[in-house]
């Protein structure tokens, strides 16, 4: 689902108090009202707002009266209004210098909330980290302030995934588990969100999520929350709560959820719907932090994201649903004949209307029978007299000291690989002089045993890497030279990998993925690739040739890797 649809920023808080939805198609309240009331009215030059100001006015707020086809900065090229309202809009763009789209908040350099609006945006841009959609920009010009994010034409609102029905369990897992644990990463920063509606939650077409509107979206509304940690948390606790019911936690409708019945109180939500994860359930109303819920449970409330976000580790892991594959059609016989290919519809074969007569057996006389039984016995008889010859012959020649070997029987089986302790690992890459560098500060995440975690490569043009290298990997140490047997790999989206290894007495990596040796290849996304036959080595490559789109862009997503000895 292309992202314009859902782009439009809402204007109801996380409570649900001001129901309008995050579809600027399908709204029709009267936040929309007032939004098209701000469109229409004429924008007042800055003398007359300094003017308003100087007589102790209030000056009134209108958003930028921009089109489609203006230019910011000679580079980013406006093309469709998304939202407008309380004085600022959105937009979604296009970046001429990269070629990609792009999103551009923009507002007056005088609006009361400019500054905290760059504040914000500058200090989400310096965390990086890819669970959120990353500012790229953040600038005042020409009596303006624009904001420029990443624009996600693959991904899905969770507004659009709700308006479908509730999810599966391991989807709603996978909610909380990732955006739990991205804002534990934000708030470690001293970053909150505190606007994580429906609308601010993203789904790639690879599964992950990503959060948009850090910091800068509550900057845009002037939104302040004096225990930020508690607002984000019950904002996760509402999102998982509206995944597992599609029921928003609240008496009022938001965000295209019906509320709960009034007077009723916050239910569970394996009591609003039959069916619920009980897990998960339990996970919701302890981020809502219901006191009555809470404790019938006897499970404190979760106050924080990363309190939430252990939370969620500590419960048994819910497994994704079989694979349901459709039933085979049933066989159907073919008319095929031989003889008849070819030659129209196949003739029924004439009933016989008499018996086909036999040849008569030759007779056989007394005297060549018994001539046959005869010559049978003596062929026996010498048969059997040199099978004894020619084993005395081998019993004499066998020494007696000689231990009789044993065969594997069918019924043995090797013993399974084993997890190989990897003790460091870095980035490698193939251009010259070390330019070459693929995001080696997040290599570790490829190994941490977390899978919500991952080491990304650099964005490319095509699946081959722009056609500008072989591949692209890291190179494993295993500490010491180990016997090697297969390799475990986890990737966002289906990736080509080889597997290489260094010589067997190395002591350093090869510089080089030609100083490595291939022993096997694979293509997919959970792959076990088994080598040829074991390897004794101390560094395996795993080494990247052809990479998935992601977000507009190839890239490559390690989530884990195991080698296995």
């Amino acid at each position: 689902m292309a992202e314009r649809s859902t782009a439009a920023v809402d204007v109801a808080d996380n409570s649900g108090d001001d129901p309008l939805t995050a579809q600027a198609d399908t709204a029709a309240t009267d936040g929309v009202a007032e939004e098209r009331k701000t469109a229409e009215e004429p924008a007042g030059t800055l003398e007359q707002k300094a003017v308003e100001r100087k007589n102790g006015e209030q000056p009134s707020i209108t958003a930028p009266e921009l089109h489609s086809g203006h230019k910011l900065a000679r580079r980013y090229r406006l093309e469709e209004c998304v939202t407008r309202l309380d004085g600022f809009s959105s937009w979604r763009a296009v970046d001429e210098k990269l070629r990609r789209a792009v999103g551009v908040h923009l507002l007056p350099a005088d609006h009361p909330r400019a500054r905290s609006v760059l504040a914000a945006a500058r200090s989400a841009a310096l965390l990086g980290d890819p669970r959120f959609v990353q500012v790229l920009d953040a600038v005042e010009e020409n009596d303006l302030v624009y904001v420029v994010h990443e624009w996600l034409p693959d991904a899905t609102e969770l507004t659009a995934l709700l308006a479908d029905g509730q999810l599966e369990a391991h989807d709603a897992y996978q909610l909380v588990a990732q955006v739990s644990q991205a804002m534990a990463a934000a708030h470690r920063e001293g970053l909150a969100h505190l606007r994580l509606t429906p609308s601010a939650v993203l789904r790639s077409s690879t599964g992950q999520y990503r959060i948009r509107g850090l910091a800068v979206n509550a900057a845009l509304r002037g939104i302040t929350a004096d225990r930020p940690q508690r607002t984000d948390t019950e904002a996760i606790g509402a999102l998982l709560y509206a995944a597992l019911t599609q029921r928003w936690p609240y008496e009022s409708d938001a965000y295209g959820l019906s509320g709960l019945p009034k007077g009723v109180g916050l239910l569970p939500p394996d009591q609003v719907r039959a069916g619920v994860h009980r897990g998960l359930s339990e996970i919701a109303m302890r981020a809502l932090a219901n006191d009555g819920a809470t404790a019938s449970r006897q499970e404190p409330p979760c106050t924080t994201p990363d309190e939430l976000a252990k939370a969620v580790a500590a419960m048994p892991r819910v497994k994704p649903p079989e694979p349901v594959f459709p039933t085979p059609a049933e066989y159907q016989r073919t008319t095929y004949q031989q003889g008849t290919y070819g030659h129209g519809r196949p003739q029924p074969r004439p009933m016989a209307t008499q018996p086909i007569p036999q040849p008569p057996a030759p007779l056989e006389s007394r005297a060549g029978k018994a001539l046959k039984w005869t010559v049978g016995a003596l062929l026996i008889a010498a048969l059997g007299l040199g099978s004894w010859q020619i084993a005395d012959q081998l019993l004499a020649a066998k020494p007696k000291d000689e231990t009789p070997v044993v065969q594997q029987t069918a019924d043995e089986k090797p013993e399974p690989p084993k997890p190989l302790t990897i003790a460091s690992a870095q980035d490698l890459d193939p251009l010259p002089n070390g330019s070459g560098s693929e995001n080696p500060e997040a290599v570790k995440n490829a190994y941490d045993g977390d899978p919500g975690t991952y080491w990304h490569t650099m964005e490319y043009a095509t699946a081959n890497l722009g056609n500008q290298k072989d591949g692209v990997g890291l190179v494993l140490d295993l500490g010491t030279a180990q016997k090697v047997r297969e390799v475990d790999l986890s990737f966002n989206g289906d990736t080509s990998v080889e597997i290489r290894t260094a010589p067997v007495g190395a002591t350093e990596a090869p510089s080089g993925h030609e100083g490595f040796t291939k022993q096997a290849s694979q293509t997919g996304g959970d792959l076990k690739v088994e080598l040829t036959e074991p390897v004794t080595t101390r560094y395996v490559l795993v080494w990247l040739t052809k990479l998935p789109l992601s977000n507009g862009e190839f890239r490559g997503q390690l989530t884990e890797v195991k080698v296995m000895g």
